[in-house]
């Protein structure tokens, strides 16, 4: 009964789709099942994480150019419970289904383009903050799933056999070491570490006066667009502001169990500005191989996107004194104070 009167007409057709995709899901278990339980991930995976709209998409995009290092495309993240049987077909046949930009930047989409995998979590039925893009106005919904230690142990169990799941889905078409990215993981390192011990965290910041106002408008396309109820937008700058420290100070408290050599920090300003020193400086802190390896796939990659311009939020004194208020410690701890 969340569901708004507007929106009463996808009420069917996600019943009917949904039905589709369990019936592929066991399809697809039963001729991959075994394949899929012996399969091992032999390289540690490589994990992005930082707030929304801190240059996580950036840097996952810059990562996978390099031909030793494979991801989750958006075809495997947004129809997770079949993609072995049916990609291929998708991939030929449904390009139209998908917008050439993404609403929020205008970054470029694609099925077979990088895309986070916290929407196959939510997809598959997981705790999720992305529960929320489908009823917004229910502010507490997916909350305790950042963190997942606050979930019962049932359903904490649950989310780790599908999130391994999905890494072994991923492996089986690509062997090759996986470059991962999701907000949410920022908050779940505990998780993360204990399911893959060797790998690899880049955490990337941004202004934090860029991040407030490029999030809100995130939320808000997200909702206007996906949402199965009419968005008030209620309490969303509220939210955008505790939501933030939680990610920081999470991560403060979390952090040293990642074990020395495997975790990075960089600002997206000094990424954008010299792009091939802070990966190669990249590459060097968490062992990553040859950065020559990359460095032509790179260059190729900047040529290409050397027009792409980031969208501009002009705030008023107000907000920005909010932010300074709000955010000061972490407006402080990584320079953005000038």
């Amino acid at each position: 009964f969340a569901f708004g009167w507007k929106e009463l007409r996808l009420l069917p057709i996600g019943t009917l789709v949904n039905a589709g995709n369990t019936f592929l899901r066991y399809a697809q278990e039963g001729l991959y099942g075994r394949r899929l339980r012996e399969t091992r991930i032999e390289h540690p995976p490589v994990f992005i994480i930082g707030h929304w709209r801190s240059g996580t998409t950036l840097l996952h995009e810059l990562l996978v150019q390099d031909p030793r290092h494979t991801f989750p495309n958006t075809y495997q993240c947004f129809g997770p419970c079949h993609p072995l049987l049916t990609e291929r077909l998708a991939r030929k046949y449904l390009t139209w289904m998908l917008p050439a930009r993404r609403i929020m930047d205008n970054m470029p989409v694609g099925w077979d383009r990088p895309q986070e995998e916290e929407f196959a979590l939510a997809l598959l039925g997981q705790p999720s903050p992305y529960l929320r893009i489908a009823f917004p106005n229910r502010r507490q919904l997916g909350r305790d799933s950042l963190d997942l230690d606050g979930l019962p142990p049932r359903v904490r169990a649950a989310w780790k056999r599908a999130f391994v799941r999905f890494v072994q889905i991923v492996t089986v078409r690509d062997p090759r070491r996986l470059i991962l990215k999701s907000p949410p993981h920022t908050c779940r390192i505990p998780t993360l570490v204990e399911l893959f011990p060797d790998a690899r965290f880049v955490h990337i910041v941004r202004d934090p006066f860029a991040i407030y106002s490029s999030t809100v408008n995130l939320w808000k396309k997200l909702y206007r667009a996906q949402a199965m109820q009419t968005p008030t937008f209620d309490g969303l700058e509220e939210d955008v502001f505790e939501t933030f420290l939680h990610f920081h100070r999470r991560l403060a408290a979390t952090r040293h169990l990642v074990p020395a050599g495997r975790f990075h920090e960089l600002r997206y300003e000094d990424l954008t500005k010299d792009t091939p020193g802070e990966l190669r400086r990249l590459y060097a802190a968490l062992e990553l191989g040859d950065f020559e390896s990359l460095q032509p796939h790179l260059e190729r990659y900047l040529a290409e996107t050397s027009r792409y311009e980031t969208n501009r939020w002009e705030l008023t004194d107000a907000e920005r004194a909010e932010i300074r208020r709000r955010w000061g410690e972490v407006i402080r701890k990584y320079g953005y104070d000038g």
